[in-house]
């Protein structure tokens, strides 16, 4: 069960980073956020302790603090972690190859694998189960999920409206909803428990009306 404790009468010990200079061990670090990852997602923020974390990781709690500072900060780069290995920055770059609506369906079909994959929706269930003192932990992931996604793919958008290939008044308007259509009413589903994650098939369909049905609100006449 999920804690209602805010994060800010938490103790303030993780808090403290360690003194610049010293290079962190990168392989450490990975360690360390792969843990999180699969600590968060199976326990809960509140769950899962920075002391599980490091036995996981097989660092000390010491390095924990180290590379990540506090609690929070772990959190908020596991959640980006996730996001860069399932949704990569890359996905995004203008190089992307094909016709626009290949492209599109790249990025749709990244998406909705992010956002139904089993850590996703156990993220997701966790931050519907906090209470209101901990608000900020719904701001940290926003942040560091949500946010990131839609910045970058109204990046995108915005460089197809430059390019002559999409006419869009309003580019985070069209990522948001862009977005809300992948994740449809399956996603929702999932998310309750009322259903298992959809066939391929059903899922390519899905996308492949989604996105026509965008390209119809915004391809140039």
């Amino acid at each position: 069960m999920v804690s209602n404790a805010s994060p800010a009468s938490r103790p303030k010990t993780a808090a403290k980073t360690a003194s610049p200079g010293r290079p962190k061990d990168l392989g450490k670090r990975a360690a360390i956020l792969e843990a999180a990852k699969r600590l968060f997602s199976n326990e809960g923020f509140n769950g899962a302790s920075m002391d599980q974390i490091a036995a996981e990781a097989g660092v000390s709690k010491l390095t924990v603090y180290s590379h990540f500072g506090d609690k929070e900060a772990l959190f908020s780069a596991a959640v980006r972690a996730k996001c860069e290995e399932m949704l990569p920055d890359d996905l995004f770059a203008q190089e992307l190859k094909g016709p626009l609506r290949a492209q599109l369906k790249v990025i749709a079909n990244a998406f909705f694998a992010l956002v139904s994959s089993d850590e996703a929706i156990s993220t997701q269930r966790m931050m519907m189960a906090l209470g209101q003192a901990d608000d900020p932990l719904r701001k940290l992931f926003w942040e560091a999920g949500p946010q990131r996604t839609h910045d970058a793919f109204a990046a995108f958008l915005q460089s197809r409206v430059e390019a002559g290939e999409l006419q869009i008044p309003d580019v985070s308007r069209a990522a948001e909803q862009f977005f809300s259509l992948i994740k449809g009413e399956m996603h929702g589903r999932m998310i309750c428990g009322l259903c298992a994650k959809p066939s391929r098939g059903d899922v390519a369909t899905h996308i492949e009306a989604t996105v026509d049905m965008f390209l119809r609100a915004y391809a140039v006449r």
